[in-house]
């Protein structure tokens, strides 16, 4: 392993951030001296981000502690044209009221992981709505569309998967590398950014961007990319049965995030202690070494520790408490995730599938009749095996509750309202 001059790609390559780098000399020698002013954008599609975001917000963190200057960038101009970079389809175009509405909601995830002022190093948030919903179309084609070559758009992956699919890449999709790349500039001249960070996936936006810059005669610009992750059995990671892992707790209880990294595979344990705790390398290694039925105590180290980064210490270890209570003693925790159903609901009989999707633990009915089909719900810890089966008032719990639970380690419990 190469030793670097800055504490910052050190902890960034023993960690397993890197992936790609333009020029991994230039940048050593700016981040030794404190100099790396490094931006990563994020686009304003929903209410929240989601736990893909959070290696490039885990590598500003970083960066900022090793003493550089993150930059949070908002996509609220961006998120007007949408991000083509790996999907199949065309993004669906929002309205201006619910972006704002979306970057307000997102805004405060950052400073649980930055922190925000006026000083040298201190984060700061900046909109590219700010320039990019001020540009002239004609000045923005003779000033900055000219240095953009349409044979090298076109090898693109975000482009090239789209064209070799024959599926539809709309014009104003095709411009958003322009604008990313713009932004990069934008961010040189009024902030001396000279690093853009991301997910691999970005790769070409962000060399777009360093070579817009060398164009349009910035300072020198750096990219620097990490890995875009899977789980070791090679799924997309952040997805679930219910949908994305969120970071905002009104989308997603704070014991949902917390049982999501419990539950994460034997194999990814130790990798994702390195990405997205703060724990020392040391007591990493020593969790490393657990093997078997003790690796269960690594993966609970890890939730309560990526949960305490998210959502606070106190949170983390009401969730592990709560984790506790339901598997190891069997009871039923008051701080599971609850939802309330009408009491009428009771009274007439509520279908047991249509209380399973509502409580999040199935996505449609059609999988919840397959789950009971393998033994896979149960209520009041008692499994299902009539689909036609109703919940009434008899089904109650002394504590006023009705227990659902998915598998052995997601619960939710259903509170007449």
């Amino acid at each position: 392993m190469a030793a670097f001059k800055s504490d910052f790609l050190n902890v960034l390559q023993e960690r397993g951030f890197i992936h790609q780098c333009s020029d991994i000399e230039g940048l050593d020698a700016l981040a030794a001296k404190g100099e790396a002013i490094a931006y990563a954008g994020y686009d304003c599609t929903a209410p929240s981000l989601h736990i893909g975001h959070l290696l490039s917000i885990m590598m500003m963190r970083w960066l900022q502690q090793t003493g550089n200057k993150p930059i949070a960038l908002m996509g609220g101009g961006t998120t007007r044209v949408g991000d083509p970079s790996g999907r199949d389809e065309t993004r669906k175009i929002l309205s201006y009221d619910q972006i704002d509405a979306n970057k307000e909601a997102i805004k405060g995830t950052f400073s649980k992981f930055l922190t925000f002022g006026g000083g040298r190093g201190d984060a700061v948030m900046v909109d590219n709505a700010e320039w990019l919903t001020k540009l002239n179309y004609i000045e923005m084609l003779r000033d900055v569309g000219r240095h953009f070559s349409i044979n090298r758009m076109l090898t693109m992956d975000s482009v090239k998967m789209r064209l070799d699919r024959e599926q539809e890449l709309s014009f104003i999709e095709f411009n958003y590398m322009i604008l990313q790349s713009y932004d990069f500039v934008e961010l040189a001249r009024r902030y001396g950014c000279n690093l853009q960070m991301g997910g691999s996936d970005q790769w070409g936006n962000i060399v777009n961007g360093v070579d817009l810059g060398r164009r349009m005669g910035t300072h020198q610009l750096y990219a620097l990319t990490c890995p875009l992750l899977t789980t070791a059995s090679g799924a997309k990671m952040g997805k679930t049965a219910a949908g994305a892992v969120w970071l905002n707790a009104a989308m997603l209880p704070v014991y949902d995030y917390w049982q999501y990294w419990r539950n994460v595979e034997d194999a990814d344990v130790v990798r994702f202690l390195k990405l997205f705790t703060i724990l020392p390398m040391d007591e990493i290694a020593r969790l490393a070494a657990l093997r078997d039925a003790e690796i269960n105590e690594a993966k609970k180290v890890l939730a309560t520790e990526a949960t305490a980064l998210l959502h606070g210490r106190d949170e983390a270890e009401k969730a592990a408490a709560t984790a506790r209570t339901t598997f190891e003693q069997g009871a039923i925790a008051e701080s599971l995730p609850t939802v309330d159903i009408p009491q009428g609901d009771l009274s007439s009989g509520a279908s047991v599938l249509a209380m399973f999707v509502k409580a999040g633990l199935v996505a449609s009915n059609g999988e919840a009749r397959r789950q009971i089909k393998g033994g896979g719900l149960r209520v009041n810890d008692v499994a299902v095996t009539d689909e036609k089966m109703m919940l009434t008032s008899n089904h109650l719990t002394p504590e006023g509750v009705i227990k659902l639970s998915m598998g052995k380690k997601r619960h939710v419990l259903l509170r007449p309202a």
